[in-house]
């Protein structure tokens, strides 16, 4: 049986990603010109700072380095996150996407933006905004139902813990400015 060299790849970096606690995501080598460019994704249940994927990298470079995993000639190494707009295919990344709104292409055909409420073993449970007015209502889907998945941004979504905060302050501030009131009277 043959493997391909980013199936190669995965079994050498998976578990050194693995000791510094992220999960190897994706490894893509592509070429640029005459140049190689070797793509490691990396996450985790808590994200990857800056520090994490600086000293993953350093570690990655010199497994490379020590193998001929890379055959000769040379290659630049980048390693980063998923991104944004990430891809759902694992369940840990439906995980991970709890809270966040997701766009879904069902196996039935169809397409659903939902928000994800809770993930277990079979599937989701979703909230679907409401349209025109209406509330939001819950739905549960199937992991078969799913044909793909993908992390929507949002730019103007407030965090649930900020409006709480929010709001709480406008109180406090409204029953101060009362109380400012009622003294100058």
């Amino acid at each position: 049986m043959s493997t391909t060299q980013s199936e190669r790849l995965r079994e050498l970096l998976e578990p050194l990603v693995a000791s510094q606690g992220l999960d190897l995501e994706e490894i893509a080598v592509d070429s640029v010109g005459r140049k190689r460019v070797l793509r490691v994704v990396v996450d985790s249940d808590t994200g990857a700072d800056l520090d994490q994927i600086a000293d993953v990298s350093r570690a990655l470079s010199a497994k490379l380095d020590d193998t001929d995993a890379m055959g000769e000639g040379e290659y630049t190494l980048e390693v980063g996150t998923p991104g944004a707009e990430r891809a759902l295919t694992e369940h840990r990344h439906y995980v991970r996407a709890t809270g966040r709104l997701v766009r879904f292409q069902l196996a039935e055909g169809g397409e659903l933006v939902a928000r994800i409420l809770k993930a277990d073993d079979d599937g989701l449970d979703l909230e679907v905004p409401g349209v025109k007015g209406r509330k939001a209502t819950t739905r549960r889907v199937g992991f078969p139902d799913i044909e793909k998945a993908r992390v929507q941004v949002e730019f103007n979504r407030k965090d649930s813990a900020d409006a709480v905060h929010s709001a709480d302050s406008a109180d406090s501030a409204d029953s101060k400015n009362h109380d400012e009131k009622e003294e100058e009277a």
